[in-house]
């Protein structure tokens, strides 16, 4: 059930998100790519100051907090991605930031969070629950949560990306192809391009949204989860508010291996010229292994390029 005392994300409130952040942020750019003799658009949200779309949903959320809030701070759980965000702009705004982590996170993620100013707290995964970890500091410090996915203000602030690829467009995106973690990207796009189709893309074995979806109720992770190289994908799963946005308006789910992942990202080095994180790519790797159908008014989200040398130089060496 969603709690009563969370209020729903509308597409007004993605609305005055977009307002926001184009006051502060250009756009990303919306580029052409040619996929199977049809050319249609990337979104490239690795160009964003923190390399991924995090921060839109990050500043939409940080900058509606009272100035009571702001005083006791934010805590975040994030592999690294919203991490970035919720701290560059926490640094902006002078809040006190402390981020819930992974032990086990991209080294370059964890440095670059660090960077930014936040506190780091970390935690085993697999083995500890993230969420129960958050939950313990904001009571300790009575800091407001700042949910990677399940938050109305953090959803919002992810749909602007798609307010933003209907403007370059000219017109509404016949689809739109989601890297997909807990499902807050995809809902705000579903709320921000109404009339688009929303294709989420998730890693094999971690399709928590796309099973939800399929039953009409939240699926968890099962117990011995495989393995997978989208750090940035892996929740254990999503929540009602995701649910409740997507459900009756996003496509059946499609799932990706890390070899179309790998092989997306050499694409996306070798054509567009960008860096684009495992995670980042999923979408791209859907449209380029032929799982979702493509149009001249389709729009693929390229979501982050977090990425350390080492790792993204075995994969452009085909290792």
């Amino acid at each position: 059930m969603i709690r009563d005392d969370l209020r729903m994300p509308t597409r007004e409130g993605v609305l005055d998100a977009a307002a926001k952040i184009a006051l502060i942020l250009p756009p990303t750019p919306l580029l052409p790519v040619e996929i199977g003799g049809v050319t249609c658009w990337a979104k490239a949200e690795v160009l964003q100051p923190v390399g991924a779309f995090k921060i839109r949903g990050a500043w939409h959320r940080l900058t509606a907090l009272t100035a009571e809030e702001c005083e006791r701070g934010v805590v975040a759980v994030s592999s690294g991605n919203h991490a970035q965000g919720v701290a560059w702009a926490a640094r902006r705004l002078g809040i006190p930031a402390t981020i819930v982590m992974p032990r086990n996170a991209p080294q370059v993620k964890l440095d670059a969070t660090r960077a930014l100013g936040a506190q780091i707290v970390l935690y085993e995964r697999p083995g500890e629950d993230r969420d129960e970890v958050a939950a313990r500091l904001v009571e300790e410090r009575g800091a407001v949560l700042v949910h990677a996915f399940g938050d109305p203000w953090v959803i919002e602030g992810q749909g602007s990306a798609g307010i933003e690829a209907q403007a370059q467009l000219g017109h509404s995106p016949s689809r739109i192809l989601a890297c997909c973690g807990g499902g807050g990207l995809a809902a705000g796009l579903a709320l921000a391009c109404p009339d688009a189709a929303i294709h989420v893309v998730e890693p094999q074995g971690w399709d928590m949204v796309g099973q939800s979806l399929a039953r009409g109720e939240i699926v968890r992770v099962g117990s011995t989860p495989p393995a997978t190289i989208c750090d940035a994908l892996q929740p254990d799963a999503t929540k009602p508010i995701n649910l409740a946005v997507l459900q009756g308006r996003a496509e059946p789910g499609v799932e990706v291996t890390d070899e179309e992942v790998r092989a997306a990202q050499r694409f996306a080095f070798s054509k567009l010229r960008l860096v684009v994180e495992p995670g980042g790519a999923a979408a791209l790797a859907a449209a380029l292994a032929g799982k979702v159908p493509l149009d001249a008014d389709t729009v693929i989200m390229l979501t982050g390029g977090n990425t350390d040398m080492a790792s993204f130089a075995r994969t452009l060496a085909g290792r």
